[in-house]
């Protein structure tokens, strides 16, 4: 359902390490909103929901909810480390149209609800 590159697991996992709660992991959503229509979320969380599809990618927890799988079918993360511009990039074969600062997007079937405000 999704790939995340060695590096960006890496990096995860590095950040994970560095938090003092307990039995965190990575949490991946969609939510309606950004410039485009739908905004990608993704964070640590260590509260799992019976309706969460979860995966082991790399020996990495990754959970994604019930409504955002549809939208993240083959989304693919990757990091880079780079003197400027480095970071985690996501890429999405879902989406028709993405905003320049590539955090929001929509799809063939769903527009979201669009909120420039937010970008």
């Amino acid at each position: 359902m999704i790939t995340i590159s060695e590096e960006a697991c890496d990096k995860i996992k590095e950040m994970l390490a560095a938090e003092e709660t307990p039995n965190l992991f990575l949490r991946v959503g969609v939510k309606e909103g950004g410039c485009s229509g739908f905004s990608y979320g993704m964070g640590f969380d260590d509260d799992q929901q019976s309706s969460d599809e979860v995966l082991d990618i790399n020996g990495l927890k990754v959970v994604v909810d019930s409504d955002s799988t549809k939208y993240l079918r083959g989304l693919e993360i990757d990091f880079k480390d780079a003197a400027m511009g480095g970071g985690f990039t996501i890429h999405n074969p879902n989406a028709i149209a993405s905003c320049g600062c590539g955090q929001s997007f929509r799809t063939k079937e769903e527009a979201g609800k669009p909120n420039p405000e937010q970008c």
